[in-house]
């Protein structure tokens, strides 16, 4: 097995050469007003995924923390929403992570959130009360689980990164009694839109069964592009 890439930067701007797969379904996003540009940026269909759970558990945390829904509507409300982001997630991801030889990746991702509504469920709905002062525990968990999955996959030291980041992050909540579900949220929201915002290091294996001629010649044809920027980054990087 391909070991964890040191050849290039963990996180890092955004490279504009892209591979087929990540050009599929990309998202440019170009905000002005009049001629002054506010911002610009462009989503994979990955980044797109980290920005709906984003979305998604900034949701969730943030109705725990300050709204006073009952425990039973705001389990109905994490339901549904889980379920969106399942969806979304193997609506948006499934032709990356099947070029990229990484289905297994989205199964993992999908059993974690849907376990993690399950136990949710049965301690509210179930009887299961033990289960609802650890809520947080139990997210943070199966969040972490899954990036350092991610990152064995992916060969990434970002998204194991992220994954210890979450996994850390379990040892803070004695200390955070009244905030908890606040401070979660931040840490799992705020680490998905980063990751939408940047380029982390990953290890590719395309699976050249579902790549024309013309694709593969394409995909290597960018993958030097990028080699001669991260080239040019480390020789910066070295100087300094």
């Amino acid at each position: 097995m391909t070991a964890f890439s040191t050849t290039e930067p963990i996180l890092r701007r955004k490279q504009h050469a892209l591979d087929v797969q990540d050009l599929e379904g990309l998202w440019r996003v170009n905000l002005k007003i009049k001629n002054l540009e506010l911002f610009s940026g462009f989503y994979t269909r990955i980044d797109q995924v980290f920005i709906l759970w984003g979305i998604i558990t900034a949701i969730i945390f943030s109705t725990a923390q300050f709204l006073t829904l009952n425990w039973t509507d705001q389990a109905m409300l994490w339901s549904v929403l889980t379920l969106i982001g399942a969806w979304g997630t193997c609506h948006l991801a499934w032709y990356w992570v099947t070029v990229e030889r990484l289905r297994w990746v989205v199964y993992t991702w999908v059993g974690l959130m849907l376990s993690g509504v399950l136990l949710t469920d049965w301690g509210i709905f179930g009887g299961g009360w033990v289960m609802l002062p650890h809520l947080c525990r139990l997210w943070l968990g199966l969040s972490g689980i899954g990036y350092l999955v991610t990152a064995w996959g992916l060969r990434s030291r970002a998204f194991l990164a992220s994954g210890l980041l979450h996994l850390g992050a379990i040892a803070l909540l004695p200390y955070l009694l009244a905030w908890q579900f606040l401070f979660v949220g931040i840490i799992t929201a705020g680490s998905l839109f980063l990751m939408a915002e940047v380029q982390w290091d990953m290890h590719t294996s395309n699976n050249d069964r579902l790549l024309t001629p013309a694709q593969k010649q394409f995909n290597q044809q960018q993958c030097e592009l990028r080699a001669m920027k991260t080239s040019d980054y480390r020789r910066i990087f070295d100087r300094q």
